[in-house]
């Protein structure tokens, strides 16, 4: 059974510390009730638009115009189940494998602007900024509290790994980052090359099986096979500006 709370613990929920102790003089107020839905009311926007900007998603397209179609190969149900959330309450991480160009990033950013608008907190990036911010750290100790930063967030999205290739101080880095949420908070990643190319990406890292390892246990792996939607965007804009330079020249 739903059980609501009552008028004082949702006042006390909100901090309003004054009301609780005059409960009993405020609480036959009229105006109460629609005051504190009020306060509810603005706390959850400024709570949902503080984690919007702390999860630095930038522009991107909804679930709602991605063709589905156009991928030679993407399960779309395995898609929809990621967008209920489950894999978040379940700490699964989630890894998207495909070439450039397919729709990674796009679901990447739908699942985590989803996992915002819940209540959870996320952070998207890309490879590389990461990668660069551990490795610019110029102490142990600041090293630790960068680490720790890429903890805290309950849903994190690393982008694009596997387009440049880095040493192995920044597969170490990875790990790091990896391991420390490793069955605490999920990672999305989204990478073009399989995993049994990461050493290529990684060269002479001996790392890279256990990063793997850490990354694929009790993940979902999203496969998208297809040529680039970008280019076929890129094709199909280049033909309209044709055909009204065309139709001008008529």
């Amino acid at each position: 059974m739903l059980m609501t709370k009552t008028l004082k613990e949702r006042a006390d929920d909100l901090g309003l510390h004054g009301l609780i102790a005059n409960w009993d003089e405020v609480r036959e107020i009229p105006e109460l009730e629609r005051l504190i839905a009020l306060e509810e009311e603005e706390r959850q926007a400024r709570g949902l638009a503080r984690r919007h900007r702390n999860a630095q998603l930038g522009r991107f397209k909804s679930m709602v115009d991605f063709d589905f179609t156009w991928p030679k190969r993407l399960d779309r149900r395995q898609v929809e189940e990621l967008l209920t959330l489950r894999f978040v309450n379940e700490t699964t991480n989630v890894i998207l494998v495909g070439p450039n160009g397919v729709g990674k990033t796009m679901i990447a950013k739908n699942l985590a602007d989803r996992a915002v608008h819940a209540g959870h907190t996320a952070k998207f990036l890309t490879a590389s900024p990461l990668l660069h911010d551990l490795g610019a750290q110029d102490s142990t100790s600041a090293l630790r509290r960068r680490i720790k930063h890429y903890a805290r967030p309950r849903l994190l999205v690393i982008d694009e790994v596997g387009y440049l290739s880095y040493d192995s101080q920044a597969a170490d880095l990875l790990f790091e980052v990896v391991n420390v949420r490793y069955q605490s908070k999920p990672t999305i990643l989204t990478t073009n090359r399989a995993f049994a190319e990461w050493n290529e990406v990684f060269p002479s890292a001996t790392c890279v099986v256990t990063l793997v390892d850490r990354l694929v246990h009790n993940a979902e792996i999203v496969q998208v096979e297809g040529e680039s939607y970008r280019l076929k965007e890129a094709r199909e804009s280049a033909a309209e500006r044709r055909a009204r330079r065309e139709a001008k020249a008529d």
